[in-house]
């Protein structure tokens, strides 16, 4: 029996206008990504890997096809529903995208409040817990200048996690990142997944992503060039 889906593409095509022209970043994709995946896509700058996070996460809209998180069909969700769906995914980016004013602590509140839907009393534990989770409690009150680049990206992970997302879009999470530290936070991500049961599907330029993998795609010209499952 096949484990439940947490995502599911069908026939999925997106196209841009530019400079007169049409580009076709994602050409007919066809995907089934399990719940407690960790999902790799890797391929060239231009292949569709964060064209392709970006459908999912509601962030933008398919050309043609469809395409579903949890069971729902994206395209039949209200902007109300669809905000609200994004509240609920946890995004990590490459540039962190961090408070530089706030300290660790702040930036995973913010999350938090943003979040919209967790009662305030729950907060201090949930900061507390995810920022411990991340190997960052003696930093806790640090700001992002008085950190390295990978306990800044461990501070966007704990922001992320503290909403207890089940669905987690990573994009270039490890780009800023020397190699011993990207390994880190590779292995940090993957333990997430098996700890937590989060589903993190995530683009990278980085080979050393796939040896953490449950599952790796590899993209070119919008499509799906190869395959891998690695569990």
């Amino acid at each position: 029996m096949q484990p439940e889906a947490m995502i599911v593409l069908d026939q999925v095509e997106r196209t841009f206008d530019v400079n007169d022209r049409q580009v076709r970043a994602l050409r007919g994709l066809d995907m089934r990504i399990p719940r407690g995946a960790f999902v790799v896509l890797m391929g060239p700058s231009g292949s569709g890997k964060t064209t392709l996070l970006n459908l999912v996460g509601g962030l933008d809209q398919p050309t043609a096809g469809a395409i579903s998180v949890e069971g729902r069909q994206l395209a039949e969700l209200s902007g109300a529903e669809l905000a609200a769906l994004r509240r609920r995914i946890g995004f990590i980016f490459q540039s962190f995208a961090l408070l530089p004013t706030a300290s660790a602590y702040e930036n995973v509140e913010l999350g938090l409040r943003l979040a919209g839907d967790v009662p305030r009393h729950e907060w201090d534990a949930r900061v507390r817990r995810c920022i411990a989770a991340v190997g960052l409690g003696a930093w806790i009150d640090h700001r992002p200048y008085e950190l390295s680049g990978g306990q800044q990206q461990r501070v966007a992970i704990a922001r992320a996690l503290a909403i207890r997302p089940r669905l987690i879009l990573a994009d270039e999470p490890t780009g800023d990142l020397d190699s011993k530290t990207g390994e880190q936070i590779l292995g940090l991500l993957r333990a997430l997944v098996d700890n937590e049961g989060v589903t993190l599907l995530m683009a990278t330029h980085d080979p050393a992503a796939a040896a953490f993998a449950t599952d790796l795609y590899q993209l070119r010209d919008g499509q799906i060039a190869a395959r891998e499952q690695r569990r």
